[in-house]
């Protein structure tokens, strides 16, 4: 089943970014290139990353240049993180191209590896929730709350599981077809961006 594969993958890069606990730590990705598990790797490490950004960038203190800086870095993530999606989803591409399409195919709400976005950002969740569910500091009182939490993100994980792997399943047999779309983010860019095309004259 490709989600067992892709969840024991997650965790994996989980696992080894906690064991350096820091955003600047260099990945150090086992898989071969040629792997459908290099790019899941490499997916899960920037949303790893980007997670612990997210927390550095909440604290109340934190100085103004610093949070502009880290902002700048997520936004930089969320763009790699968009580059790995499209690059998994030209994996299902390739993989399911000598599929004929069902005559009464339907085109799924999102694609396989949008889909797959949402597997390893609840890989984060679980992982991070089942620590504050053990954290020695708490009260019981959040860790109750918390393995409530905990336990609705893996009923979530059963019902996502199922579901992505009824999609493969349906892209296989032809009942679904497959249509990718260019995210094309506006603010990057300064032809569609009005700041930074100002900030260029």
């Amino acid at each position: 089943m490709f989600c067992k594969n892709a969840w024991e993958v997650f965790n994996q890069s989980i696992i080894d970014y906690h064991k350096i606990d820091s955003v600047v730590c260099p990945i150090n990705n086992p898989y071969s290139k040629e792997d459908i598990q290099h790019l899941l790797y490499q997916k899960n490490w920037i949303d790893t990353v980007q997670w612990h950004l997210e927390d550095i960038i909440r604290d109340p203190n934190i100085d103004p240049v610093e949070a502009l800086r880290i902002k700048r870095e997520i936004d930089a993530s969320n763009q790699r993180r968009t580059d790995l999606v499209e690059f998994i989803d030209a994996y299902f591409l390739d993989l399911y191209k000598e599929v004929n399409p069902l005559p009464n195919a339907t085109l799924n709400t999102e694609t396989p590896a949008w889909a797959i976005d949402r597997y390893s950002i609840l890989a984060l969740k679980i992982f991070h929730m089942k620590e504050e569910t053990l954290r020695a500091d708490a009260t019981m009182e959040h860790k109750q709350k918390c393995q409530e939490k905990l336990d609705v993100l893996l009923s979530q994980h059963q019902d996502l599981t199922l579901a992505i792997e009824e999609l493969l399943e349906d892209l296989q047999s032809g009942k679904k077809y497959m249509k990718t779309y260019k995210q094309m983010k506006m603010y990057n860019d300064t032809d569609t961006n009005p700041v930074l095309r100002a900030a260029q004259k």
